[in-house]
């Protein structure tokens, strides 16, 4: 029998996703277990493998369309059923209008789930999108039939917000039809000047004219900002800072690079310290819980990597149980992949502690905000050159800064010392690393 396939629940706490690309045409067989489609979320695109084995009868979210997690995306079907067994299961699943709609991907169905999804996390502007029932039903095969421009009734009240003429936006659904993604693609510009003055000023040419390029908000930006938001403004945070010496490190490091296969960077052995500091103080790999104090005996560790569309957290796995060229190996792989939204949904889930390095930018020191639940991260400044004090004497030596943020709820002040005095030692000492 015909079978409804629904969103699925991609990521912990998303209430939506985004059909980033299908995998299976209209038509083509489907098995069990092989990846079915690409969906996007606020942090990733992650492959959905299906569930059944038949044929992909019908589209149901076309790509670049959002939907609620648990609404209808597409319809399989077994040999020998036809458009009326897929109308009939629509409707049993609740949808509305589906005997109307097209078979083809670009149909009203679609189109309905772009616009008429709702949740609590969801913007503002996807909650006040037209409801279902007042989107025109009609099958499309171009953008631009009979002088009509074909899209979504989301893009369209996002178009109207933004000032964007549809005529100058390209459609890249289904028969060219202009989608969310076409919008947020698309820059708006705004030229405003403060006053009457300046405005002659700059016909004048006295003045440079300040123009102002608007950039949509992506997904994962605002994800961002409101897990942020939330952190800062619900979580005790406390700060301890430790300066460590890392001669020793850049030393071993140089001898292994010259010697070795691989070539480990400063971050890799960051990393490990982390890991191995928290053997020495088990007591300190916890998350917050709001009835519970979470104690893990494995350490998950949170790498903070930065991509195009903002900041994404994959977790290392039993990182105190790698060696430094399997925590080199994976970490760069979970960056690459990062940057390329190719993540898996389990690789960015879990984690009791993050690690932010932005050393390599320059950066001397700085203090990174928390992840809830997680219970820490550390921020990790550039190895520099300064002047110490050794045996009395002054001499100069390589000091990397390291900030420690804690959530008070779950780790007291004595506690994080201890934890970031056996980092401090562990990265003070290198060879602890490789034994």
């Amino acid at each position: 029998m015909a079978t409804v396939v629904r969103m699925p629940s991609v990521l912990a706490g998303a209430s939506e996703a985004a059909i980033n690309k299908w995998l299976v045409a209209e038509g083509a067989a489907v098995v069990s277990g092989e990846p079915f489609a690409e969906l996007e979320t606020e942090k990733a695109v992650v492959e959905y493998n299906a569930e059944i084995d038949g044929t992909l009868g019908r589209i149901i979210v076309a790509e670049g369309a959002t939907a609620v997690i648990g609404e209808p995306i597409a319809v399989v079907i077994s040999a020998g059923e036809t458009d009326a067994d897929i109308d009939k299961a629509l409707a049993d699943a609740g949808v509305a209008g589906a005997g109307a709609a097209s078979a083809g991907p670009a149909s009203s169905a679609g189109a309905m789930t772009d616009a008429g999804h709702s949740g609590e996390n969801v913007p503002s502007v996807v909650a006040s999108a037209p409801a279902p029932a007042a989107v025109e039903v009609e099958t499309v095969t171009s953008a631009h039939r009979e002088g009509r421009l074909f899209a979504s009734p989301l893009a369209r009240k996002l178009a109207k917000e933004r000032g964007l003429d549809l005529a100058t936006v390209q459609g890249s659904g289904p028969g060219g039809r202009i989608v969310r993604r076409d919008i947020d693609s698309a820059p708006v510009q705004a030229t405003r000047t403060s006053s009457p003055s300046l405005a002659a000023g700059t016909r004048a040419g006295t003045s440079a004219e300040n123009v102002i390029t608007e950039v949509p908000l992506t997904g994962m930006r605002k994800a961002i900002a409101r897990r942020l938001t939330e952190s800062k403004t619900t979580v005790p945070h406390f700060y301890l800072t430790a300066e460590c010496r890392v001669d020793a490190l850049l030393d071993l490091r140089a001898q292994i690079n010259a010697t070795g296969d691989i070539k480990v960077s400063v971050n890799d052995f960051v990393v490990l310290a982390v890991a191995k500091a928290f053997l020495d103080v088990p007591e300190a790999n916890v998350t917050w819980g709001e009835t519970v104090l979470r104690q893990h005996s494995r350490v998950d560790i949170s790498i903070a990597v930065s991509t195009d569309g903002g900041l994404v957290t994959p977790v290392l796995r039993d990182a105190a149980n790698k060696s430094l060229s399997q925590v080199h190996d994976e970490v760069a792989d979970l960056a690459a992949r990062g940057r390329d939204k190719k993540l898996k949904q389990e690789e960015l889930e879990g984690g009791a502690f993050s690690i932010s390095n932005l050393g390599m930018y320059g950066t001397k020191e700085f203090a990174a905000i928390l992840n809830p639940p997680q219970s820490g991260i550390l921020a990790v400044g550039a190895a520099l050159p300064q002047p110490v004090v050794e045996d009395g004497q002054l001499a100069i030596a390589t000091v990397m800064s390291c900030t420690l943020s804690a959530d008070h709820r779950a780790i007291d002040g004595a506690l994080a010392a201890q934890w970031l005095a056996a980092f401090q030692k562990r990265i003070e000492n290198p060879v602890t690393l490789l034994i």
